[in-house]
């Protein structure tokens, strides 16, 4: 082995190998060799995903255009994501992107809402442009909303992943990086370092480099089999382990949001792309067997089906060091919480952009990965937090689940931070933190979690000036949304793959 960083190998494609190789061929290509293995034997778990607004991001610093993306990947646009009957049955909230309202000065809007004194929950979505448009199934490119300072519409996608898959691929080899087609058979591991020394392939052929990449999916064929790392169970907060994914054929409208619908076991998702829906189901084995969970599926989705059901096993939590020894992990490798808040994907890219911030020069790298590991674990733990929040409050009566979901115990963390919300309104939001303040008060606001009181700092406005600022906030996104083209005819206009 050498003294510097020279060649970068990366184990499995799917979405976590041909982001790492698109993104790190992108911005070390010149002095960093880049080899890719993966076995076209072995297939990817991608099933259609839903991601959040910081793709967007990511594709523009590989230079890919939007339109360009999603005419590739079939791709739709999403503006938040809308929790059916988690609360309680019949009832329904949206985690929107983007902003509330508008601040003033120190005072977050939710203070001045919560002055007015509401009548329930639900009036706080109607100063969220991406709620109104997402509901009128609107959408526009929009950075600020008309004659003001407001910002405008925060979208992320709903894509094909395979597709997505096939695209970066494509960018990655342009790029220089080396495909390698083949089953890995053998990690060897240095007898000294216990780091890995090289990979045996099927044909006998072995690929040595000085850093590895496992992005080897579940399996974690580095991290977990080779390295054995110990793996963090979180089932005892988040009892799915289960899912089943069924595309069908694609219905209209397509929405410009993705649905998530509990049931009495967990709950169902609805992706809309062009040329298809993307419907799944998420369960707990201890609550419900797989015969039953796809009998709901089929019940559950629109459309004719497409394709045959896949069933995916897994078990919710992390790797407890996601880079050890030479090897980092990225993907379901590393760990997975479930798709609750479509955040597979940014975990993917948050670790490669934390790589290459923290990337070795020499191979003396016991600081770097110090730092990423610290780093990885307390993002991890962040949306563990924000993901048992939507189980924890529920109000659902009648199933075994989710009143065990209520009643548990959850990390000292999360409890802390729904009493602190609860008796002020008040949110310890990180400032490098994935969720904003704005998406916790959503989810603590639709999971019925009400401030016992607003902020001192709102009554810096008579109760006069607060209730004409909340109608002209209103007046101005609902004429926003009103002159928005419906999302079907922005993608036909700007965006539509060649299928349609």
């Amino acid at each position: 082995m050498t003294s510097e960083i020279k060649h970068l190998v990366i184990v499995g494609g799917g979405s976590a190998g041909w982001m790492a190789a698109a993104m790190l061929s992108r911005m070390m290509g010149r002095q960093l060799k880049i080899t890719l293995v993966e076995s076209d034997q072995i297939a990817t778990v991608g099933v259609g995903e839903a991601s959040i607004p910081p793709l967007q991001l990511f594709n523009r610093a590989l230079g890919i255009n939007e339109h360009d993306f999603l005419r590739a990947t079939q791709g739709t646009y999403k503006l938040g994501i809308e929790f059916e009957h988690w609360l309680k049955q019949d009832q329904a909230y949206m985690h929107a992107f983007g902003t509330q309202g508008k601040d003033l000065a120190l005072t977050p809007f939710r203070h001045l809402w919560l002055k007015s004194k509401p009548e329930s929950a639900s009036d706080y979505w109607r100063y969220s442009l991406n709620y109104q448009a997402a509901k009128a199934n609107r959408f526009q490119s929009l950075a600020q909303l008309p004659g003001t300072d407001l910002p405008g519409i925060n979208h992320a996608y709903h894509f094909d992943a395979g597709l997505y898959g096939k695209l970066l691929a494509h960018y990655s080899q342009q790029n220089g990086v080396n495909r390698k087609e083949g089953k890995i058979t053998r990690v060897l591991l240095d007898s000294d370092s216990g780091d890995i020394d090289c990979l045996e392939l099927e044909n006998g052929e072995r690929i040595r480099g000085d850093l590895y990449l496992d992005c080897s999916g579940f399996h974690g064929l580095l991290i977990k089999q080779a390295l054995n790392v110990e793996y963090l169970d979180y089932r005892q907060w988040l009892l799915c382990d289960r899912a089943i994914a069924m595309p069908t054929m694609a219905t209209r409208p397509r929405r410009p949001y993705t649905r998530a619908c509990a049931h009495k076991a967990g709950w169902c998702w609805q992706i809309p792309l062009q040329h298809r829906t993307g419907n799944g189901i998420v369960y707990s084995s201890q609550y419900m067997n797989d015969d039953e969970a796809l009998s709901l599926l089929e019940k559950h989705v629109d459309g004719a089906p497409i394709g045959e059901p896949r069933k995916i096993q897994f078990i919710p939590g992390r790797v407890a060091n996601q880079w050890h020894k030479n090897c980092v992990s990225l993907g379901l490798s590393s760990g997975f919480l479930e798709p609750l808040e479509s955040t597979s994907l940014h975990l993917i890219q948050s670790g490669i952009i934390r790589l290459l911030k923290l990337f070795p020069n020499l191979l003396n790298m016991d600081a770097l990965r110090d730092e990423y590991n610290r780093q990885s674990a307390e993002e991890f733990e962040q949306i563990r937090d924000f993901i048992i929040l939507h189980y924890k409050l529920n109000q659902r009566d009648n199933d075994k689940f989710w009143q065990h979901c209520r009643e548990m115990s959850v990390p000292d963390t999360l409890t802390a931070k729904m009493a602190l919300f609860s008796a002020s309104g008040v949110i310890n939001c990180p400032q490098e933190s994935l969720f904003s303040e704005n998406a916790w008060t959503q989810v603590m606001l639709g999971q019925g979690l009400m401030p016992a009181s607003a902020h001192p700092l709102a009554s810096a406005l008579t109760t006069e000036q607060t209730t004409e600022l909340l109608h002209n906030l209103n007046r101005i996104i609902t004429k926003t949304t009103d002159a928005m083209a419906s999302h079907d005819d922005y993608l036909k206009q700007h965006c539509a793959a060649q299928s349609e």
